[in-house]
C-alpha cells in the first residue's frame, strides 16, 4: 500500500470517527472541543511544505498543536540522540532535558515503537513528572525508514484526556510531519 493511499484510508477512518463523535458528543462529559485532525494536517502541511529545516518544522508543528488542542499543559518533541531522548521544540513549562530509553512514558513509547496513552500518570510506574499538574499523557513515536527519530509528548492536567481519536489524529499529524523532516 502506498503512503498516500494509507494516509487516505486513515483519513477516511478518522473522518468517520469525527462524524460519529459529533453525534454522540452530547453524551460525553468532557468539555474539550472536538479537534479536526484532518484540518490540522492541512494547516501543518501549509506551514512546513516549503521549509526543509527539521527544527523549524518541529517548532511550527508544536506551536500549531499547542494552539489548537484543548486542555493540555505541555507539548513537545524529544529527539533520539545517542540512544537517549533529548528535549526538542516544545510549549509549556521547562522540562527534563534527557530521558533514557525505556524510562517514563516517553522512553517506554520510544522503546516499544508505539503510541502510548496513559489515563492517569500517577498510576504509570516510573512516570517522569516535568509538570506536577500533569494527570494524563499521550506519546507518539516518529519513525522514519523503520527507525525511531523522536517522540511527540503531550500532557494534560485532566485525567483520561486522550482517547483513540486523539491517537489516530496525532499519528496522522506525525505522518504529515515526517514527509518534511
Amino acid at each position: 500500500m502506498t503512503q498516500q493511499s494509507s494516509n487516505q484510508s486513515i483519513s477516511q477512518r478518522l473522518q468517520t470517527i469525527i462524524d460519529s463523535d459529533r453525534h454522540s458528543r452530547s453524551a460525553v462529559t468532557k468539555d474539550i472541543p472536538l479537534v479536526n485532525y484532518l484540518q490540522l494536517c492541512e494547516q501543518l502541511s501549509g506551514l512546513i511544505s516549503d521549509e526543509s529545516d527539521r527544527t523549524a518544522n518541529l517548532a511550527n508543528c508544536t506551536a500549531l498543536l499547542w494552539q489548537e488542542l484543548g486542555n493540555i499543559n505541555w507539548l513537545g518533541f524529544y529527539l533520539l540522540k545517542r540512544n537517549k531522548l533529548v528535549l526538542g521544540p516544545f510549549q509549556g513549562k521547562p522540562a527534563c532535558s534527557r530521558i533514557d530509553m525505556g524510562k517514563g512514558v516517553c522512553g517506554t513509547a520510544a522503546q516499544m515503537l508505539k503510541t502510548i496513552i496513559v489515563a492517569d500518570v500517577h498510576q504509570f510506574p516510573g512516570h517522569i513528572a516535568c509538570d506536577v499538574a500533569s494527570r494524563s499523557e499521550i506519546v507518539v513515536p516518529l519513525i522514519s525508514e523503520g527507525k525511531l527519530i523522536a517522540v511527540l509528548d503531550i500532557d494534560s492536567p485532566e485525567v483520561d484526556r486522550f482517547d483513540h481519536r486523539d491517537q489516530q489524529g496525532l499519528e496522522l499529524i506525525i505522518r504529515t510531519l515526517l514527509t518534511h523532516l
